[in-house]
């Protein structure tokens, strides 16, 4: 399995040549505004795509484990093709078929993909009055036989939600959405990296791999803070945290 970070939480998951599609933004930099309420008002994305839009075309599905602006543009779903199928959850069925996409599937549970388990995990984007506000998020297992088994924990806190999923599925490389995403009042929204220590202490099996920094104006752990962070607690060996566009394999 081969495991390629765009930027962000878009990502390219390679299973035995299925190629996947995870989360694409594709607006170049500076093209959105500021999401709102954020210590950092600039404009998104911080950065710009480090590979070819046509190569992000060229998968064979795209999964979705939400539709705020930072995980599915508007130039995603202006540009990829129509005709690729989507999984996604279910409160985001009707908008994406809205958007023109022919084979849209919602995964209540499980679903199948060219010998691919996809089953979805909750999760909690946010505590008090701001996790209730924000959309429903999801987490995948992707599953394989003879391949490891990736978890996809998707924008989400540390909680009861993945510390179950982790039990569940014991998963072989777990992917969190870092970045420590916060407004002007309330918690971070997405892991911090206290959260992404939990995990490694909760999952030691698993390699982790940590993205979903330095791209949009409401993520303030960077890469490095992350480092030595988990420098600090022993967890340097366990916890991968790939440039723009690098590929781990595992």
């Amino acid at each position: 399995m081969k495991l390629r970070l765009i930027r962000h939480a878009t990502l390219i998951l390679t299973i035995r040549g299925t190629r996947i599609l995870v989360d694409p933004i594709l607006s170049t930099a500076g093209a959105m505004a500021p999401i709102d309420n954020s210590a950092n008002p600039r404009w998104n994305p911080l950065v710009d795509l480090p590979v070819a839009e046509s190569e992000l075309s060229a998968v064979d599905a795209v999964l979705l484990t939400h539709t705020h602006r930072d995980h599915f543009d508007d130039a995603a779903a202006e540009r990829l093709p129509k005709d690729l199928p989507v999984f996604c959850q279910s409160e985001d069925l009707d908008k994406l078929r809205g958007f023109g996409f022919k084979q849209v599937t919602a995964v209540a549970d499980t679903a199948m993909f060219q010998g691919i388990s996809l089953t979805r995990t909750g999760g909690r984007h946010g505590t008090g009055e701001i996790g209730k506000q924000m959309a429903p998020v999801s987490g995948y297992i992707l599953r394989q036989e003879g391949e490891p088994t990736v978890y996809l924990a998707g924008d989400t806190i540390w909680c009861p939600e993945v510390e179950t999923a982790l039990a569940s599925h014991r998963p072989d490389v777990v992917v969190l959405f870092a970045g420590a995403a916060q407004f002007l009042v309330g918690d971070p929204i997405t892991m911090t990296a206290d959260d992404v220590t939990r995990v490694c202490r909760k999952a030691p099996q698993a390699s982790v791999v940590a993205v979903h920094m330095e791209t949009f104006n409401h993520c303030f752990l960077t890469r490095d803070l992350l480092r030595d962070a988990m420098s600090k607690e022993g967890l340097s060996k366990q916890v991968h945290i790939p440039a723009d566009g690098e590929t781990l394999q595992f």
